[in-house]
């Protein structure tokens, strides 16, 4: 069902603000400049920042879209213009297709497998099985956002074909062609959302865990976990929630959303936001504990390798060992230095105790200057985390290791050229769809 809201939506175009976008462009430029660089300097950590920024970027943009499903799914009237920031998180998506093809060329630099397979695993871990079937998860997914997207916006079009100017209003007036009157297009538009809206939901969770699988744990071909994929598809869902958080924080003095970011719809994005990253958590915890308790070294060493040894004792599965680790443990600073311990407290930090003990009531949930750095923290830690999966892989023992100065260019690039196929999107076509009325 919609909302009183939703009724009165129509298109807000707006001009791209300045100087964001200049900078923005700069930064885009500079990291593609400083990959270019990179590969001719040191081609590993080239590619390394280039899959954790994809990884990274892509989550993000699926997880945005399948955000607005959700809603779409559970009929919320809550969210108003939520829903569409969730939506304009989508449209990253046909630059990660591009990306994901890109990516191919770096495969020799990340994945073992491709030159020395390991055995029994050949003919899941070859180029041609995992090439194909990312990059066609990643071409369905979006195929599937265009469709979602024009579906969704298209009934908050027609003022905007009709009388507006340059670039929107051409697409606009190619997106309402054939209109049947905005009462018909409305409810074309919810039957249209609603049956693809499920679709884009079980893609996200079978295909791109298989993605994640493919991308992210086949870095390291010896270790597995049938969690991992839900693991971090979640975390991609709650970098959206706290996306879409933030971009409402910035917009509540915005001409054209007068009223639209209440203290109600803050507090409820507020609430996904400490709801959801407790369970992004408990993921974690559900990984972590069997594999602590089942101290077997084929397991044990991808924790390790970011944990450090401070949370892992391998001293052999045996009752008497087992039972020697609890009665000698003893909490030891130094032993964080060992691996990448430091990155991940800083995980932890941003992406769990920090969200669960600052949004713990309702105030500081609606009190913008709170809630916006808290989700700027949150986001900041899932970039951590997405560094933290892919690095230790890769290069061990050495938690500075994507800090270096191409490194973080890259990272800037891609946060960057992101920020601006946003704002295109939301602020030329189909800008960002404002009620009339809250």
């Amino acid at each position: 069902m919609r909302s009183a809201a939703s009724a009165t939506e129509k298109a807000n175009p707006r001009g791209l603000p300045q100087p964001l976008t200049t900078i923005c462009a700069v930064l885009t430029v500079l990291g593609v400049v400083a990959f270019v660089a990179g590969l001719m300097t040191d081609a590993q950590k080239t590619w390394l920042a280039f899959q954790s920024n994809f990884i990274f970027t892509t989550m993000l943009a699926c997880s945005g879209l399948v955000l607005s499903c959700i809603y779409t799914i559970v009929g919320a009237g809550w969210c108003g213009p939520y829903r569409r920031f969730a939506e304009g998180l989508a449209a990253w998506l046909p630059v990660a297709l591009v990306l994901s093809i890109v990516g191919v060329f770096g495969g020799h630099h990340l994945f073992e497998w491709i030159e020395h397979p390991m055995h029994g695993k050949e003919a899941w871990l070859n180029p041609t099985r995992v090439y194909v079937t990312d990059i066609g998860v990643m071409a369905v997914m979006t195929a599937l956002a265009f469709a979602f997207l024009k579906a969704s916006v298209r009934p908050t079009l027609k003022d905007l074909a009709e009388n507006g100017q340059g670039f929107a209003q051409r697409m606009a007036a190619k997106w309402t062609a054939g209109w049947k009157g905005l009462e018909e297009e409305r409810e074309l538009s919810a039957r249209r959302t609603g049956r693809l809206a499920p679709v884009i939901c079980l893609l996200f969770a079978v295909g791109f865990s298989i993605f994640n699988f493919d991308q992210v744990m086949s870095l390291e071909q010896g270790w597995y976990s049938n969690l991992f994929g839900a693991y971090v598809c979640w975390g991609g869902i709650l970098c959206a929630v706290a996306a879409s958080a933030l971009i409402g924080v910035l917009h509540r003095d915005t001409p054209g959303f007068e009223g639209q970011i209440t203290e109600s719809r803050m507090h409820d994005i507020g609430k996904l936001l400490f709801a959801f990253s407790i369970f992004w958590m408990y993921l974690f915890w559900a990984q972590y504990l069997v594999i602590y308790y089942g101290n077997l070294p084929e397991e044990t060493f991808y924790l390790r390798d970011r944990l450090g040894p401070q949370f892992l004792i391998d001293k052999g599965y045996t009752a008497h060992a087992f039972a020697q680790s609890w009665t000698s443990w003893d909490f030891d600073w130094a032993r964080l230095l060992q691996g990448y311990g430091w990155v991940t407290m800083a995980v932890w930090a941003c992406c769990w105790i920090i969200p669960f003990w600052v949004l713990l009531g309702k105030k500081p949930k609606t009190t913008p200057w709170i809630a916006g750095p808290v989700a700027c923290i949150v986001l900041l830690g899932f970039w951590l985390e997405r560094n933290l999966l892919v690095w230790p892989s890769v290069i061990k023992d050495d938690m500075t290791s994507f800090l270096g100065p191409i490194q973080l260019a890259i990272a800037l690039g891609f946060v960057a050229a992101y920020v601006l196929v946003y704002l295109v999107y939301s602020r030329v076509f189909p800008s960002l769809a404002v009620a009339d009325e809250s």
